[in-house]
């Protein structure tokens, strides 16, 4: 039985069959794989040198950029400081060319605002604080803006047959501690969006926007500081019937009034700055008439409840037109709100007087009621105490109330149910 041949271990190497290959077949075989192995070692040493100058070449790059970056960083912060120097030169000039004219920049920057707090005007959208203006800035700044405004300087006012020399008219601004009244009024309070938005122009250094239109060129303000004093506004007594009560009464310091600033226009100076008549839908309608007869009937109302009381000193006084002496005028409300009784006293006449002066013109007996004062609140029980002494002068309003109305701390105020706390 025949044994099958093995397979030669170089077949490709000797394609032929049948005899076993020498040694130098063997050898010849190894050396020819050994080349070729040779010849892929070469190609990959070519190939790692390659990619070796690659990669050194990529590293050139990379460092030739970061040296741009460091470079191009540096002259962008060197041209950002020089632009930074340039706007300071700007604005330094620009501060100074304001100032040559009276006027200040007033920015709005961090600096700014955490150095003075901010008090802007408060429309919708804005903080809802009370707003509380600067005073003193405001006084500063109007006497700058009175300057702007032509103070101190005088227009030609030309008239049929000849001209005169005229000065402005300022505008007349009383600051309280609660609000302003410009012109004749009325009174405007300081939460009001108009009265902020005018206060902060002023204390911006700017004319008020809402005298622009009507002052194109400016005017002067003559300003009347009251910032110690309180507006109370005008309120009837036939708006709050019955007897109130005031809570918590404390002394205090802060003085109130309810008179308006400036003169008082009469009923005939208000109706002839007023249109005599008006055209609508074709008729032609009165203006000042109307107005007349109300304007009348409420001055006849007022004076049918209120009484004149006069010493008798006084007249004497007058009598002899001795003007050395001050007369003071009080206006004392009943205990009821329904009687004002207006008393013209020497200052050097006493509480007891009064009571004697009042007594003349009621029923009820002289030592049945207080004489109290609302703001700040005050009973004046001192009979032999001046006018002059207690500040009656030269002018007070005063209530009378009935004694027994105090009870338990809470005190009865005739006139008025509105609570107040002072």
């Amino acid at each position: 039985m025949a044994t099958p041949r093995r397979a030669a271990p170089f077949k490709d190497q000797f394609p032929y069959t049948g005899s076993v290959p020498s040694d130098f077949d063997l050898l010849s075989a190894t050396m020819k794989r050994v080349t070729e192995l040779e010849r892929c070692v070469h190609i990959q040493e070519r190939t790692l040198l390659k990619k070796d100058q690659e990669i050194a070449a990529l590293e050139e790059k990379i460092k030739k950029l970061q040296n741009n970056k460091i470079d191009s960083s540096l002259q962008v912060s060197q041209e950002l400081g020089i632009k930074c120097q340039k706007l300071q030169q700007r604005v330094q000039e620009m501060e100074q060319f304001l100032k040559d004219y009276g006027l200040v920049w007033v920015g709005d920057d961090d600096s700014s605002s955490s150095s003075k707090p901010d008090t802007r005007t408060w429309t919708s959208g804005h903080s809802s604080s009370t707003f509380q203006p600067d005073f003193d800035l405001i006084l500063q700044n109007l006497q700058d803006l009175n300057i702007l405004g032509g103070e101190g300087k005088s227009c030609i006012e030309y008239r049929d047959g000849g001209a005169r020399l005229i000065s402005p008219k300022p505008v007349q601004l009383t600051l309280y501690s609660n609000g302003i009244i410009m012109f004749n009024g009325p009174f405007r309070s300081y939460q009001e969006a108009s009265t902020k938005q005018c206060l902060q122009d002023i204390m911006d250094g700017y004319f008020p926007a809402e005298l622009q239109s009507r002052f194109p060129d400016g005017i002067p303000f003559q300003v009347t500081d009251k910032r110690n004093v309180v507006f109370r506004e005008h309120h009837s007594w036939e708006e709050f019937p019955g007897h109130g009560q005031t809570v918590g009464i404390t002394t205090s310091s802060v003085q109130e009034t309810r008179e308006l600033p400036g003169l008082q226009l009469s009923v005939d100076q208000f109706l002839n700055k007023l249109p005599q008549s008006v055209v609508r839908a074709g008729k032609v309608l009165d203006i000042r008439g109307p107005i007349r007869e109300v304007l009348q009937e409420a001055g006849a109302k007022e004076k049918l409840n209120e009484i004149q009381v006069e010493s008798l000193l006084v007249e004497e006084v007058e009598k002899r037109s001795d003007q050395n002496i001050a007369v003071s005028t009080l206006r004392i409300k009943s205990e009821n709100g329904e009687y004002t009784y207006k008393v013209r006293m020497l200052e050097s006449e006493t509480i007891g007087d009064l009571r004697v002066h009042l007594s003349n013109c009621r029923s009820s007996h002289v030592n049945s009621y207080e004489i109290v004062s609302r703001f700040p609140h005050r009973v004046y029980d001192d009979e032999s105490s001046t006018l002059k002494q207690l500040g009656l002068v030269p002018n007070a309003f005063l209530l009378l109330r009935a004694k027994g109305s105090e009870l338990s701390g809470v005190q009865n105020t005739p006139g008025t149910n509105a609570y107040s706390q002072t």
